[in-house]
Formats: C-alpha cells, structure tokens, sequence
C-alpha cells in the first residue's frame, strides 16, 4: 500500500498473486479510508485470463491499409518477455525490404501489446516504398527456442503465418 500524496489525492496498492492455473480470474477492489468512507457503493471489477505458457497471438498491424505510419499489435502470454522478435517486411516477390528488430519495437510486456515503433512504410534505406501489398513474417523466440503461436480472432487474416499490409499513396 502506497498512501496518497499530493492533490489527486490517490493511493495504490501494489498486489503480486500468483497464478498457477490456467484460467479465467476476477478481481474485485473494494475500498476505505481510515474514517470508513469507501471509496464507492460498487466494486471495481476486472476478469482477465491467465496463460502461463509463453505464447504469442498473431501479430497484426494498425491501422491496414495506412499511407504514412502502422504499428503492430498482438498479445503475449506466460512470464517471460521475449528475447528476440523480428518483423520482416516483403514484397510481393518474396524479397525483404525492412526488418524490424525487438530493439526497435521499444518496451514489450505480458498482455496486450501495441508498440511504441511505427513503421513509416520506408525500406531498410530509409527509401519510401511505392504504394501497393505487402506480406510481412514475424519470429519470436525465448532463450532461442520458438514461441508457440495461441489462437485469436486475428487468425483468418493471416495465411501461412503471412500478415498482409495495404500501403496507400499519400
């Protein structure tokens, strides 16, 4: 527990469970102060679910189609970040025009991703790539082993474990 200080007059309360089981969890908060007011007359209440094996969902990009930036979004599970994730973007023809490293993607965590990094739609070069399709490829891996891939509703828009990206002419 961390008292409030300042004007917003806030506290937080720092909580570490542990979760062996996979599952679906609810937290409920209900609160007081030291004089009994509670915080409100309903409960704070979030249901999340708890993988613990390290997986990946697919990666998409947003917004697709774009004309001037995207930037990717997916989901981890389990507890360990992983220690290498490359995004490689090609051209129709196969040939890779920009990859796109972990370092570059900029802080990573378990849950819902959507990274700091933009990709401007620029080659390795720093050349803009005419508008037109492109597929991009995505390889994840924890202490150079893969990361399993988990099912999402983002699955139908990838084929072959290809992502396919709109550049629009701006």
């Amino acid at each position: 527990f961390i008292p409030a200080t300042g004007d917003e007059n806030k506290c937080t309360i720092e909580y570490e469970p542990a979760f062996p089981v996979d599952g679906i969890y609810k937290l409920l908060v209900q609160a007081k102060d030291k004089s009994q007011n509670s915080s409100g007359d309903i409960e704070y209440e979030i249901e999340f679910e708890v993988i613990n094996a390290s997986k990946i969902t697919n990666v998409m990009n947003y917004p697709n189609p774009f004309t001037t930036r995207t930037q990717f979004v997916f989901t981890l599970t389990g507890s360990v970040i992983p220690d290498y994730f490359k995004i490689q973007i090609l051209t129709a023809s196969g040939r890779i025009v920009r990859e796109i490293t972990r370092a570059e993607l900029g802080d990573l965590r378990i849950g819902r991703n959507i990274t700091d990094y933009y990709w401007d739609g620029r080659d390795q070069f720093g050349d803009r790539l005419a508008a037109g399709v492109y597929f991009y490829t995505v390889t994840t891996k924890i202490n150079g082993e893969n990361i399993d891939r988990r099912e999402s509703g983002a699955d139908e828009y990838i084929n072959k474990e290809f992502g396919k990206m709109y550049l629009l002419s701006y």
